[in-house]
């Protein structure tokens, strides 16, 4: 402690022994020192206003003119503030600091009791063992965060910033050395080698298993935190948001994976993590772990009651009325674990169970709920386990109660195997939420209404997330309409909708008349369904002509058949973006 008492007791501050390491004038000495007095007297923050009474005179307000001093050493990281919100501290105005109280950082204490701040690097030995190298590895990350803290929260990035990134290389230097003199292998630097991993994807994974062992509330695991991790400015955070994104090394590799959910303020967070089988593997090395998660794809080619579908589009790539995509988006916001996390403390859900969610989509056919269904599974990076209602009467004639119940219990079955959590999607569900008859029934309404009555109890109880698609909302029993949490109408889409839709189904790569129109196109009031149906069909008579050009009359051709036709029974195709 006897750094503590040189600088408590030194009438000329700038001659004391830590002066040097404080990079700040004598004024801001001075204003650190007071702060030490009050903190051993049992102040950990005091008042800035009380600070510069005590120091300054308040003559024509004389003190307020040191509030910038304040804010440097803020920005030196000798002080903290005390907030209730996260603050950039390179965008705080010295006057908001007046009235706020600060204390003195884990930083300088440090300081004080050793009279340096400078952290002693690891010897240049042999690794003992597998932690041992994973503590000199989470202390590089450890550095790289204090750095990250600087660039983020000052304006010169010279305060402090080159001598922790000096320590970096050196202790980077470090552990290539006494790596070199390990005879045993180290799986994590035998794993970066095999996955051909650079720098900074190195980083990233290193962050990210530190978070593993460290067990803190996801401060790493964020896209922005990791990405502000390796850049040292705009243009390298730019640069570097691909070692993160779709089609990354780190991604396709299988090595990292993300959860993704629309936030509560309507944005959307991406929170990574280490993809199970490899987190094994480097936190325990010499433990052979035999068993292994059975994949959902190779359960489903042994049965046939379910289609597992694994949608390309997300809710952002489809075309929605407004009112649709509003309901959808205030869907995903209650789905968001800490939604759940808020309504399991409050005793609403329990705690046991995941995301819970029943569901009916509804509207015309063509209007896009099955692709909908598709490409919410999507955003929450689910699959879909897919059954087709309208097969089960054919299906199930006879043993309808036995093989209503079964559908549920194959899932159930299938999400336990496999560890996960699909989202069960009943396809023209008019089957089963149909109203159930009454007075005289035949054998076959008795057949009918007992399969429904099982299916409702199922329903009841089910745990996870159901969509069921159905055309009309009108002819659902009472009963099952009350067992849904959501029901989300799907509406034809109006033209400025069909215009998108035909720009976004018309062949690529394709050549057109002159004057082709899509405004007129778009003015049919047909759903999406109905407009991929009549580009595949407009397109097959067009590849054969000898000048396989696109008019606009081709397609009104088309149009127009399909009109007569009514083909209102056809399937769902969906629609994009």
């Amino acid at each position: 402690m006897q750094t503590l008492v040189e600088f408590l007791e030194h009438n000329e501050i700038e001659k004391s022994e830590i002066f040097t390491h404080l990079k700040c004038s004598e004024v801001e000495a001075k204003i650190l020192q007071l702060l030490a007095k009050k903190y051993i007297q049992g102040q950990d923050d005091v008042l800035v206003l009380e600070v510069l009474q005590e120091l300054f005179s308040t003559k024509e307000y004389e003190h307020l003119k040191h509030l910038k001093e304040f804010k440097k050493l803020l920005e030196l990281g000798w002080l903290h503030q005390q907030s209730f919100a996260p603050i950039k501290i390179s965008d705080i105005t010295p006057l908001e600091i007046l009235n706020t109280a600060v204390g003195l950082t884990p930083a300088f204490l440090k300081l004080l009791q050793d009279g340096t701040l400078e952290v002693d690097l690891p010897d240049i030995k042999a690794y003992n063992d597998h932690l041992e190298y994973l503590q000199d590895q989470f202390f590089r990350i450890e550095l790289y965060q204090k750095m990250s803290v600087i660039r983020q929260n000052t304006h010169d990035h010279s305060l402090g910033i080159d001598r922790i990134l000096n320590k970096v290389k050196l202790l980077e230097k470090r552990i290539q050395e006494r790596i070199q003199q390990t005879k045993e292998t180290l799986i994590l630097d035998k794993f970066f080698k095999q996955k051909k991993m650079s720098a900074l994807e190195e980083i990233i994974f290193i962050a990210l298993l530190r978070e593993e062992y460290s067990s803190t509330e996801a401060s790493l695991r964020e896209m922005n935190t990791l990405i502000e991790l390796i850049s040292v400015d705009e243009y390298e955070r730019i640069k570097n948001r691909s070692l993160l994104e779709e089609g990354s090394h780190l991604l396709e590799s299988g090595i990292i994976d993300y959860e993704e959910m629309l936030n509560p303020f309507g944005g959307i967070s991406r929170a990574f993590y280490i993809v199970d089988d490899i987190l094994q593997s480097i936190m325990h090395p010499h433990k052979n772990k035999k068993v292994r998660k059975l994949k959902l794809d190779t359960l489903i080619s042994e049965q046939d009651t379910f289609e597992l579908v694994e949608s390309d589009t997300t809710l952002e790539d489809v075309v929605l009325n407004e009112s649709t995509k509003k309901t959808l988006n205030n869907l995903m916001k209650q789905l968001d674990k800490e939604v759940i996390n808020r309504l399991v403390k409050w005793g609403i859900k329990e705690k046991k169970n995941g995301i819970d969610a029943r569901i009916i989509f509804y509207g015309v056919a063509g209007t896009g709920k099955t692709l909908t269904a598709h490409s919410l599974a999507k955003s929450l990076k689910r699959q879909v386990l897919s059954f087709d209602c309208s097969k089960i009467l054919s299906m199930y004639v006879g043993e309808s109660e036995k093989n209503v119940r079964k559908i549920f219990d194959n899932f159930y079955e299938l999400s336990e195997k496999t560890k996960t959590e699909p989202i069960l999607l009943l396809n023209e569900a008019d089957q089963f939420l149909g109203a159930r008859s009454s007075g005289a029934i035949t054998g076959a309404d008795q057949m009918h209404n007992q399969m429904q009555n099982i299916f409702l109890e199922q329903i009841e109880n089910f745990k996870g997330i159901l969509i069921a698609t159905t055309n009309l909302l009108e002819n659902i029993d009472k009963a099952f309409s009350r067992r849904f949490n959501y029901k989300i109408e799907f509406k034809k889409p109006n033209e400025s909708q069909r215009i998108e839709l035909w720009k976004k189904m018309l062949p690529k790569d394709a050549q057109y008349e002159k004057d082709f129109d899509i405004k007129k196109l778009a003015s049919f009031n047909i759903t999406g369904g109905q407009i991929n149906l009549i580009v595949k069909n407009t397109a097959y008579k067009v590849a054969v002509k000898e000048e396989p050009i696109f008019y606009t009359k081709d397609f009104i051709d088309e149009i127009k058949k399909e009109k007569d036709a009514s083909f209102d029974g056809e399937k769902s195709m969906g629609f994009l973006n």
